[in-house]
């Protein structure tokens, strides 16, 4: 693209927006020097994917204030992980950005040259491709900044080489991860990745990560079964739509949607895929608004009542979790407004490490507050490590989740039951709080016990038990009544 065509460019308009709002955050320096290769234990650990790359891609506006996804809150996450100790324990990975052959795993050739190039190699692109494209142009921000909406900042230098180093950071973590070179692994990038679509960059994303990893373990590697999961208060709109029909990745996306009125609007009960992929896309759509403001009460109830009761039905090979921090408490309601625990993370991490032999894969989306962004990568570094969950408040282990949230959970459970039998057991368990659920299933597993053991005695209606004393003297005799 010339210099005159993509002036002409940044002056398109395109309404999309939500509402901003982020501290001031002035970045320090560079991280130290990378760690290529694993520690001399033999052992997989945890591996971490980080570069400094990412943080420079920032709104020419020079105002972090204004845009609430910027470098800080990777530098924030890096630097705590740092401060506790924790990349010591873990196997860095050697950055890498994703070549555009990767990118169009999940996106147009006109995607991805657009988005991940310089001006000086876009004039390579052909102009009619530019065209398929439903957005080719750049917006002028009120900030005074480029963009490609309203609140998806465009840097003509640094944004291309954020977003393909934040890829080729996910893709080979992922990879790595599937072929045991490590245990599994959080990838700490940005620009997040799930509202890309396959021609359409929005909502702070220009590159599916996750999607473009899932694709490669599939083309490259031979991967049958996929479970991505989705915890980011917003919906994925973009992951949702790449895999739609697919029935080799399960899509489970746990979001706050108040009834298509929250970002990007996407993401009902109802939208359950398409063709082979039918009942291979689960949205756990949260309505109600902020009438009470959800926390680890319901969010424990989904994982408890839909996650894991379809995920182990499924059974996939590796996991990879759309990591966004946003629910946290500390987000303002146009960006979250949920009460959700860096705790809660931890223990829904926990709880997808029982899948897939452990092979559980995290990249960071959205999450903008930077005390709960921090203190819940940190959370969900220290379980992939192998400690222990921090423990969730006893408070919220005893609230039955809202009414809101009951709501929401029977419906999804009503329309998937269809697609996965599982959850016809587990309606009863989305009513009650963790405790309630916990001593209903010691119940119900006492309940089996005695119903077993009556079983047994009622099938040896004849049987002598032998005389105190009595020791069967052969194999042979064992169980054998005495003549």
């Amino acid at each position: 693209i010339s210099y005159t065509n993509l002036k002409k460019l940044f002056f398109s308009i395109r309404p999309l927006s939500r509402a901003l709002s982020s501290p001031v955050v002035h970045l320090g320096a560079p991280d130290g020097p990378t760690l290529s290769r694993r520690r001399a234990s033999s052992t997989p650990t945890t591996g971490l994917a980080y570069d400094s790359q990412m943080l420079k891609h920032v709104c020419i506006c020079g105002n972090n204030a204004l845009h609430p996804e910027h470098a800080g809150r990777l530098q924030s996450i890096w630097s705590r992980l740092l401060e506790t100790g924790l990349v010591s324990r873990c196997d860095r990975l050697r950055p890498r950005k994703a070549s555009t052959q990767e990118l169009q795993t999940c996106h147009s050739e006109a995607h991805a040259l657009l988005y991940g190039t310089s001006s000086l190699n876009r004039h390579k692109m052909d102009m009619s491709k530019l065209s398929a494209l439903p957005v080719t142009a750049f917006v002028r921000l009120h900030c005074g900044g480029i963009g490609v909406d309203t609140d998806t900042t465009w840097n003509e230098v640094n944004t291309a080489p954020a977003a393909r180093m934040a890829v080729g950071c996910t893709v080979d973590l992922a990879v790595r991860t599937w072929t045991g070179d490590i245990r599994n692994g959080f990838a700490i990038v940005r620009p997040p990745g799930h509202h890309a679509e396959p021609q359409q960059a929005m909502g702070f994303c220009f590159f599916n990560s996750v999607a473009i990893a899932a694709r490669i373990l599939q083309k490259e590697h031979r991967v049958h079964k996929i479970l991505i999961f989705d915890w980011d208060v917003h919906h994925g709109n973009g992951t949702q739509e790449i895999f739609y029909d697919d029935p080799r990745v399960l899509v489970i996306s746990m979001h706050r949607h108040d009834d298509g009125n929250f970002f990007p609007g996407t993401g009902s009960t109802g939208e359950c895929g398409a063709g082979a992929g039918l009942g291979y896309n689960v949205n756990i759509a949260w309505s109600g608004g902020l009438n009470p403001p959800l926390g680890d009460s319901e969010y424990l109830a989904a994982f408890r009542s839909v996650v894991m009761p379809i995920a182990r039905e499924f059974g996939p090979d590796i996991v990879l979790v759309s990591a966004g921090f946003d629910a946290t408490e500390g987000h303002l309601p146009p960006l979250g407004g949920y009460r959700v625990s860096p705790a809660c993370f931890g223990n829904m991490t926990r709880q997808l490490m029982q899948l897939a032999r452990g092979r559980v894969v995290l990249a960071l989306e959205g999450g903008y507050d930077l005390p709960s962004i921090c203190d819940s990568a940190e959370e969900c570094v220290r379980v992939l490590l192998g400690d222990q969950p921090s423990p969730i408040s006893p408070v919220e282990l005893a609230r039955t989740p809202c009414s809101n949230a009951i709501l929401a959970l029977q419906k999804v459970i009503a329309i998937q039951t269809v697609h996965w039998p599982c959850l016809q057991e587990t309606v009863k368990s989305a009513i009650r709080s963790f405790n309630d659920a916990v001593r209903n299933e010691k119940d119900d597993k006492d309940t089996v016990s005695a119903m077993a053991s009556l079983s047994m005695q009622h099938a040896t209606p004849n049987m002598v038990s032998p005389p105190p004393g009595f020791h069967p003297s052969s194999p042979q005799d064992a169980g054998r009544p005495p003549a």
